[in-house]
């Protein structure tokens, strides 16, 4: 079971900058990375459509899903886990989290957002059928300083935006 995921500060940013900008609907996306025994390494975060028809829930767009599983075919990389906010809430799974929690060793980063003071807080868990256990989020795993992350495809297709990859901090 993963215990401990690295999570990047670009990337960090990254759906920092997304959950903010979705306020007050959710935004979403899935987690590219490897798992290496209890250890998880986001190397990209692929912004999803939120098809949901509520604001306050999420749904990643299937289309969106499979078109990523096929750039992902052949290489070293999978979809380890999604992610999503949850606008003027906590960083922790809400009963429809936990109702959706049917892949087990599935990495879930929820990003709890104060739209009203600009402010954000990240938590990880893994699934475990309908159950979370949380998972302590690192910036950078020992013995993988150097290592940089691959090259990110946006999986949404020509026009539909692109991965940040800027240095800046948390916001």
């Amino acid at each position: 079971m993963i215990t401990a995921v690295e999570l990047p500060l670009p990337l960090q940013s990254q759906l920092r900058a997304e959950a903010l900008s979705a306020c007050p609907r959710e935004c979403c996306g899935l987690l590219e990375g490897v798992v290496e025994d209890s250890l998880a390494r986001v190397v990209a975060l692929h912004p999803m459509s939120n098809v949901a028809n509520e604001a306050d829930r999420f749904e990643i767009d299937p289309a969106q899903q499979i078109a990523l599983l096929r750039v992902l075919r052949g290489t070293e990389h999978a979809i380890i886990g999604c992610y999503h906010s949850h606008p003027n809430g906590r960083a922790e799974p809400s009963e429809r989290d936990r109702e959706s929690a049917i892949e087990p060793d599935f990495l879930w980063l929820i990003c709890a957002v104060k739209e009203s003071i600009q402010t954000s807080s990240i938590a990880g868990f893994v699934s475990g059928g309908q159950s979370y256990s949380p998972v302590r989020i690192v910036h950078q795993l020992p013995g993988t300083a150097g290592r940089r992350p691959a090259a990110g495809k946006d999986a949404r297709g020509p026009g539909k935006g692109s991965l940040d990859r800027s240095a800046a901090p948390p916001i």
